[in-house]
């Protein structure tokens, strides 16, 4: 019996083991399947979170684009408000310039039109006074030249009488000399 010792007592042994084993076994089993129901529930959890956290990302995202959008849209009106502002300011002040110049360019015309005409009554005025000083400067000449005809004719006078007889005295008798 001594040798059946050496099966019995590690058999009993074995099946003492078994059975602690299996216990053990469930046991773990059942934490396992805990932990893994836990693992899921915290997983479910875990989604759920992120499932809110990412629809309230995609909110926020919406949101921020919206404004994002409205900002971009508010900026693009108030440029094209200034450029609209910028360019009626600068049509407004092109047709004051335009009206300025068509002013100015009436003015020059009739500026012209009254210097051509001041021109022309200069040039009359003066060929007038030209015309004047040439008549008493001709009337000076002719005055000279009849003066002249005077001073020749009284000397052409003066030399016939000169040599006329009639403007010699007689001749006085002289005493014959005896």
């Amino acid at each position: 019996m001594k040798k059946w010792m050496y099966v019995i007592f590690p058999g009993i042994m074995l099946a003492v083991f078994l059975v602690i084993y299996s216990s053990a076994m469930k046991d773990v089993e059942l934490a396992t399947q805990k932990k893994a129901e836990e693992v899921a529930k915290m997983k479910a959890a875990d989604e759920a979170k992120k499932k809110v956290a990412e629809e309230k990302a995609r909110e926020d995202s919406a949101r921020r684009s919206a404004e994002r959008a409205a900002e971009d849209a508010k900026r693009e009106a108030d440029r094209i408000a200034k450029w609209q502002n910028e360019s009626k300011k600068i049509q407004d002040d092109t047709d004051k310039a335009q009206a300025d110049a068509d002013r100015y360019n009436k003015e020059v015309a009739a500026l012209e039109l009254t210097l051509d005409s001041l021109k022309k009554s200069k040039d009359k005025a003066s060929r007038e006074a030209f015309d004047l000083v040439k008549q008493v400067e001709r009337a000076k000449v002719d005055r000279r030249n009849a003066e002249i005809e005077i001073q020749r004719l009284t000397e052409m006078v003066s030399r016939r009488a000169a040599e006329s007889s009639l403007t010699r005295p007689p001749a006085i008798p002289t005493a014959p000399k005896s």
